[in-house]
């Protein structure tokens, strides 16, 4: 499943998750949390309502397992990853796989395959759904299985407009020109993954790096990247086991830039520079998916398997805080197991578990403004929330999208949207338009025709 599966926009440059000026970003989705990894985007308005039929302005197969890799997308085009068994018996033969002596033990209770796979980066035009690109990667066995409600390729992308990064966990790390072209590659060795759930944890771009996260049951590590080469600046060992989030950063002072990554032992923030660790903070529960966010000088840090954990941790500190003043506040019931929290203004939402039932606090104060309100049409929620126009977006597993008033301080159901299809994915969102990315197909939706032609769409 997407395990990833996400903060304000620094002034200057870069904020989190890629490595271009900031006044560049709102314009696209370039992380699978969109713009500076919040979920939130300050320009897009996409549309209120649709269905199968309704305000769907193309609709593409996906293709590839049933991986939930979130779309991303700069300019005209997006992105994704997929893996797909190698279809003839001659490419299998000529595949590069593991050999099965050497492959870690198989989970009976979990997917697994012995089919050669292959491991690629897709692209689209993402106004008209055309197929511009399909660069395979690797082709491989994949040594463990995946969850049943995931694939091999639940990673997403990122990209600085001039480059696409794609990490593959442990079939590699590799960076791809804008044509589809591999430039380098990297590999950081093989994971094992708690009950063969399958991998996930999609990089962050930062400036001239790239940060990969491989929290697992044997040694867990995180590594930088220089993203023009693919080699390693420095590489940290981490007292984790499995994880599935994703990495965000912030600027910290002197423009100096800090990596904070959530764990289920502790919470760690980095120096960006040298990757020692400058604090940590324990609280979180086992089995870490969401990413954190971050405003009001604090990061937001979420988990919910086998307990409830939201704290809101002072920045600039150092050493230990677990359990000091420096929590200024936290929250034991009703957060996330998968779905990344989303802060928008003073706003931060949470869900309960991988539940359709939203929490909603003030991010200053910790003071609720209603909990866990069920969402109706909803049946679970693995997919993290997102912003754009004044609104808040919810998709459930089952397709259903509900649209709240982020407006209102009370709990407000603008619309309830379906699509006939299951939705893993987080959505992404820019201009007028709002990309889902399904099971069976990937859709752009959008206002009626007409009027995306009355704006040149």
């Amino acid at each position: 499943m997407k395990r990833n599966l996400f903060i304000v926009c620094a002034v200057f440059c870069v904020w989190a998750g890629a490595g271009y000026c900031a006044e560049s970003l709102p314009e696209y989705w370039p992380t699978w949390r969109g713009p500076n990894m919040s979920g939130v985007s300050t320009t897009a308005v996409p549309p209120l309502t649709w269905s199968q039929t309704d305000h769907i302005v193309w609709t593409v197969d996906v293709p590839g397992d049933t991986s939930n890799s979130t779309p991303i997308i700069w300019k005209d085009k997006l992105y994704f990853q997929i893996a797909e068994p190698v279809s003839t018996e001659q490419e299998a033969a000529e595949a590069v796989a593991e050999p099965a002596e050497q492959a870690a033990p198989r989970r009976s209770n979990r997917r697994m395959t012995d089919t050669v796979h292959r491991f690629s980066v897709v692209c689209l035009d993402r106004l008209t759904g055309k197929l511009l690109w399909q660069t395979p990667v690797k082709e491989a066995v994949p040594h463990e299985g995946h969850h049943a409600d995931s694939g091999f390729a639940s990673f997403s992308p990122t990209t600085d407009g001039r480059f696409i990064y794609a990490s593959f966990g442990s079939q590699g790390v590799y960076c791809l020109d804008m044509d589809g072209k591999v430039q380098w590659q990297q590999d950081l060795g093989k994971m094992r993954i708690r009950a063969g759930f399958g991998e996930g944890s999609s990089p962050l771009l930062v400036e001239d790096r790239l940060i990969v996260l491989m929290d697992h049951e044997d040694q867990s590590k995180i590594t930088a990247l220089d993203r023009r080469t693919g080699k390693i600046v420095w590489q940290k060992e981490r007292d984790e086991a499995t994880a599935w989030t994703t990495p965000i950063a912030i600027p910290s002072g002197r423009e100096q830039m800090q990596v904070i990554v959530n764990g289920s032992n502790r919470v760690r923030c980095y120096n960006f520079d040298n990757g020692d660790v400058i604090w940590e903070c324990g609280g979180q529960t086992q089995n870490v998916v969401p990413s954190p966010v971050t405003g009001f000088g604090m990061v937001f840090c979420t988990s919910g398997f086998r307990g409830s954990a939201l704290l809101a941790i002072t920045l600039g500190r150092t050493g230990d805080l677990t359990d000091t003043d420096a929590v200024v506040w936290r929250v034991n019931e009703g957060t996330p197991y998968v779905p990344s929290p989303l802060l928008v203004g003073e706003k931060l939402y949470v869900l309960a578990g991988n539940n359709a039932v939203l929490s909603c606090y003030n991010a200053k104060t910790g003071k609720p403004y209603y909990t866990q309100q069920t969402i109706e049409g909803l049946r679970g929620v693995y997919a993290s929330p997102i912003a754009a126009g004044g609104r808040v977006y919810v998709v459930g597993r089952n397709g259903v999208t509900a649209v709240l008033n982020n407006e209102s301080d009370s709990y407000e159901v603008l619309a309830t949207n379906r699509l006939d299809d299951v939705v893993d994915c987080s959505l992404a969102a820019v201009d007028n338009m709002l990309y889902v990315k399904g099971k069976k197909s990937l859709y752009c939706i959008s206002e009626p025709p007409q009027k995306a032609d009355e704006q040149g769409m």
